[in-house]
C-alpha cells in the first residue's frame, strides 16, 4: 500500500464548503496516511495538479462552476503522461453521469452525502491500484531495457560465428548457419585451419536457453577453439575442455560437442564425441552414414571425462552433416518432431550437393515442416565437404 511508505496526496474537488471541512475533522488524527488538498473546481484542480506533482488521488464532484468534474477528467491527459487516479462524487441515483465518469477513465465512484468509511476504503483501494500501476510500469521499463540488452548481446553472439567460410580453398568446401529460438541462444559451429593441411570443425548445443545459455556458449567456444588450435587430437582437446569447464561454478549447465580435423590432402578425418548428435556420412557412393562411435559424454558436467578419437576415410566428394536436436526436435502446429527421418529424406535429396545448398536445403524443410508453430529450441547445422583437387 502507498501510504506505508508515504501518505497518499489526494485532491478533493468540489464546490461545497462543507465538504473540505468535514474531510480535515474526519482524519486530523488519522491523516498518517493521506495528505489533502482542496479546489471548489476543475479549473483550479488543473491548476493544483500541474503545481504540485506530487498529487496522484482525484476525488472530484461532477457538478461545478466553471468546470465540471467531467471536463476535469478529459484534461487530465493534459499532464502529459503523469499517473493520476480520479474518484467520482456523485448524487445517489445520477447513474448517467457515473458511466459518463467511468467511460472518460475514472477509476472508482462514491455516492453523496459520503460515507466516510467507504472513501477511506475507496482511497486505500485507490491507492494499490496506483502501486501496482507504478510497478507494472517499472517492469515494462525494465523489459525494455532487458530487451535492448538481449538485441546486443545477440549482435555480439552473431558476430562471434564464422560469416567467411575460406572460398579460396580447392580441397573442400564448409558451410554453416544458426538460428537462436530466442534473442540469443546456445548453439555455436566454428572452424579454422590449424597448420596449412588440417580443417578444424565443431558443432556445440549448450543445454538452456536464453542469456546463461550464450554465456557458456561463449565460453565453451573460446575454450575449444583455443585448445584446437594448438594441435592436439580431437579426444584430448574434448578431454581438457570437460576438465576446465567441469571446474567453473556453472550450476549444471553443459555442453554437447563434436569436434572434427580433416586432413585436405588425404580426406583422412579425425573426431570425438561430447554427448552430441552424431553427425551423418553423405556419399554419393553409398548410403547415409552415421557417425556414433567412439562416443563421449557431455562437455563440463561430469568430472572425469573419456573422449577417444576416431578415425574415418573420405571420399571425393563426400559430406560430413552436423546438426544440433533443434533440427530433428523441431516441431510442426501438431506438436509432432521433425525426427531422423525427415532428416535423413532431406539429406538423401541433396546427395552430392555443395554444403551451402545442403544446409539451406535442410533448413528449408524444417521451416516447411514447422510452418506457423514458435521455433522452440535453437537450428544449427554444418556441412563440410572434401573435394580434393
Amino acid at each position: 500500500m502507498t501510504g506505508e511508505s508515504r501518505p497518499l496526496r489526494v485532491l478533493v474537488v468540489d464546490d461545497e464548503p462543507d465538504i473540505e471541512a468535514l474531510i480535515r475533522q474526519r482524519f486530523r488524527r488519522r491523516n498518517g496516511g493521506f495528505e489533502f488538498a482542496f479546489a471548489r473546481n476543475g479549473k483550479e484542480a488543473l491548476e493544483l495538479l500541474s503545481a504540485d506533482p506530487a498529487l496522484e488521488v482525484v476525488v472530484t464532484d461532477i457538478n461545478m462552476p466553471v468546470m465540471d468534474g467531467l471536463e476535469l477528467l478529459g484534461r487530465l491527459d493534459s499532464l502529459g503522461g503523469r499517473m493520476v487516479k480520479a474518484v467520482i462524487l456523485s448524487a445517489y441515483g445520477d447513474l448517467r453521469n457515473i458511466r459518463a465518469a467511468m467511460n472518460e477513465g475514472a477509476f472508482d465512484f462514491l455516492m453523496k452525502p459520503i460515507d466516510f468509511q467507504d472513501f477511506e476504503t475507496t482511497l486505500l483501494r485507490t491507492g494499490e491500484a496506483l502501486e501496482a500501476a507504478r510497478r507494472g510500469v517499472e517492469a515494462r521499463d525494465q523489459l525494455a531495457a532487458l530487451e535492448q540488452e538481449l538485441e546486443i548481446a545477440a549482435r555480439i553472439q552473431v558476430s562471434m560465428l564464422p560469416r567467411e567460410f575460406l572460398p579460396g580453398w580447392a580441397d573442400f568446401g564448409i558451410y554453416g548457419e544458426m538460428t537462436p529460438a530466442r534473442q540469443v541462444g546456445g548453439d555455436f559451429f566454428d572452424f579454422f585451419m590449424i597448420g596449412e593441411d588440417r580443417l578444424g570443425f565443431l558443432i556445440g548445443d549448450v543445454s538452456g536457453k536464453g542469456v546463461p545459455a550464450a554465456l557458456f556458449m561463449a565460453v565453451s567456444r573460446t575454450l575449444l577453439r583455443a585448445t584446437a588450435l594448438q594441435g592436439v587430437d580431437p579426444g584430448e582437446c574434448l578431454r581438457y575442455a570437460n576438465q576446465t569447464l567441469r571446474g567453473q561454478d556453472n550450476e549444471g549447465v553443459f555442453v554437447t560437442v563434436f569436434y572434427g580435423i580433416l586432413d585436405v590432402r588425404n580426406g583422412q578425418l579425425e573426431y570425438a564425441i561430447g554427448g552430441h548428435n552424431p553427425p551423418y556420412l553423405v556419399s554419393p557412393r553409398g548410403p547415409l552414414k552415421i557417425i556414433d562411435e567412439p562416443g563421449g559424454v557431455v562437455i563440463g558436467l561430469l568430472p572425469e571425462g573419456h573422449y577417444e578419437t576416431g578415425r574415418l576415410q573420405m571420399a571425393a566428394g563426400d559430406c560430413i552433416f552436423l546438426f544440433t536436436d533443434g533440427v530433428t526436435e523441431a516441431m510442426d502446429p501438431e506438436e509432432r518432431f521433425f525426427g531422423e527421418r525427415r532428416l535423413k529424406q532431406a539429406l538423401a535429396a541433396n546427395v552430392g550437393a555443395a554444403p551451402r545448398r545442403m544446409v539451406q536445403a535442410m533448413l528449408a524443410a524444417v521451416t516447411e515442416f514447422t510452418a506457423d508453430a514458435p521455433q522452440s529450441d535453437d537450428i544449427t547445422t554444418l556441412a563440410v565437404q572434401w573435394t580434393p583437387r
